[in-house]
């Protein structure tokens, strides 16, 4: 027993020694020919100038605004303006030696109202980026939504509440593959329409902060048991809408593709017991399953059809034929991994009537008091590298091994105002996040046969996160909100570099 032991043990700490050197000498080589390296980043999170340049205002203008909304009562007027340093941001990337950009066109800018007039200014801002971008060697990569509805459309017709948005979205979309299509070739529709559907018509947490939760305390108008479901059902045939547009008109001339990017949490049960097992497979439905199903199988998963009855909105046979294969590439935001377990409780189903209590799945990073991973600075966000391989698996063998393009991962410090700038650029726990979740994607690809195309980081520069204003620090480089934000490379630069120069 002892010696089959002792032949355990160095076995383990064999595995754990190639791990090692995998993890030390994995760089750009390692992956297959043409995977693409970028960073991340959206309008309102990065652009500033709300005001300049013909922008109409949007939902998250009025919720930043609003008393209470963003924790350190910030809002991104300003942000880290980009709008006006783009130029010097894209010298950060190419130095990098990254080969793409992610980034979100403002809905504002284009159409100021939602509808009706042009903006030519907002046209050409966003020519002048992606000139910039090409004429350096970076890719491109646009995110037609990125939570910023125009304030006009809300408040003419509720925004994704009313179906006229499909409409009017189709309008302001086509008018991007119009002027930006001949140089942008991956175009993704929305970004994480899971979360500001919860978010913002469950909980009311983000804009337009609509919900009926907890007898309404947290809400003045909505109605958690409804609303998300049409949002997502709205959000959905627009989708489809300009995906199917983007086919007929301009993909024959153009060549691009056209994807969504999935808010993704993996979820472990928190048991063996079968309750766990199916309620986890119920949390991912209610998550990934909710939007992807609908978009490679035409129609909504099994469990949600079942346990949300007549308050799900259906699909007609023209819509399910539309929605149907309407991905070019999948687009994965993979930050963290939860437990999940079976909710054998009522109160939260009385207290909440929303998707959470629909799913009949509680998901927490805990299990007996013990975190799940180390955790990053957000309260949501623990570290559990092996989560991104088994996503990748799971959207293999579920979904057909379909191309996937991580367009989000990365971890957060806090912005603590005792750290000296000198203190902040050291950032040992990124470099091995990324280390990690990266020697895991690879494994994915390499050893499970994975189609992952591309990996980008959250986020090149420190900037605005939502809720969380100025408080949370995701940024490759450390930008000083007290000095005309400067940049300044973290010590996870010089790795990026290190990694993506190395042969």
């Amino acid at each position: 027993m002892l010696l089959r032991k002792g032949i355990a043990l160095v076995i383990v700490l064999m595995v754990l020694d190639v791990q090692t050197c995998l993890a030390q000498i994995m760089n750009r080589a390692s992956f297959p020919k043409g995977f693409v390296f970028g960073t991340a980043s959206s309008a309102y999170q990065y652009e500033g100038a709300v005001k300049e340049g013909g922008r109409g205002p949007t939902v998250w203008d009025t919720f930043a605004h609003s008393f209470g909304k963003v924790l350190d009562f910030s809002n991104a007027d300003v942000a880290v303006d980009q709008y006006h340093q783009f130029d010097e941001d894209i010298q950060l990337m190419k130095d990098m030696g990254m080969d793409a950009y992610r980034f979100s066109i403002a809905w504002s800018r284009i159409f100021p109202n939602g509808t009706g007039e042009i903006n030519q200014a907002g046209v050409d801002h966003y020519n002048n980026l992606i000139n910039a971008l090409v004429a350096n060697g970076v890719e491109p990569y646009v995110t037609l939504y990125h939570w910023d509805l125009p304030q006009a459309l809300q408040d003419r017709y509720n925004g994704w509440l009313d179906q006229q948005i499909i409409k009017d979205f189709a309008t302001y979309v086509e008018t991007c593959f119009q002027n930006f299509g001949d140089r942008v070739k991956h175009w993704i529709t929305f970004n994480e329409p899971h979360t500001f559907t919860t978010q913002g018509y469950d909980v009311g947490l983000q804009a337009p902060g609509r919900c009926s939760i907890l007898l309404r305390l947290l809400c003045r108008g909505g109605n958690s048991a409804t609303e998300p479901y049409i949002v997502g059902h709205n959000v959905l045939l627009s989708h489809a809408t300009v995906a199917d547009i983007y086919k007929r008109k301009y993909k024959p001339k153009q060549g691009g593709s056209v994807g969504i990017s999935f808010d993704v949490i993996w979820f472990e049960p928190a048991t063996n017991s079968t309750d766990d097992i199916e309620a986890t497979q119920r949390a991912q439905d209610f998550q990934l399953g909710w939007f992807i199903e609908p978009l490679t199988l035409g129609n909504y998963p099994s469990s949600m059809i079942s346990r949300v009855g007549s308050r799900l909105p259906r699909f007609t046979k023209t819509e399910s034929a539309l929605l149907k294969g309407s991905l070019d590439f999948v687009g994965i935001n993979h930050y963290t991994t939860f437990y999940a377990r079976n909710n054998t409780s009522n109160i939260i189903g009385f207290l909440l009537n929303d998707t959470t209590a629909d799913s009949g799945a509680i998901t927490l990073p805990f299990k007996d008091l013990q975190p799940i991973g180390d955790r990053a600075h957000s309260i949501w966000l623990y570290i559990v590298p092996h989560g991104i391989r088994s996503l990748m698996n799971y959207i293999k063998e579920k979904y057909g091994n379909p191309p996937v393009i991580i367009t989000e991962n990365g971890m957060d410090d806090s912005n603590n105002p005792f750290t000296s700038i000198k203190d902040a650029l050291k950032d040992e726990k990124r470099i091995k996040y990324h280390n990690d979740y990266l020697s895991n994607l690879l494994a994915s690809i390499k050893e499970d046969g994975c189609h992952v195309k591309g990996y980008f980081v959250w986020s090149l520069l420190d900037n605005w996160e939502w809720a969380a204003g100025y408080t949370s620090r995701f940024g490759l480089y450390f930008v000083d909100y007290n000095d005309k934000l400067k940049r300044y490379p973290k010590d996870s630069v010089n790795w990026f570099k290190s990694f993506l120069t190395s042969t």
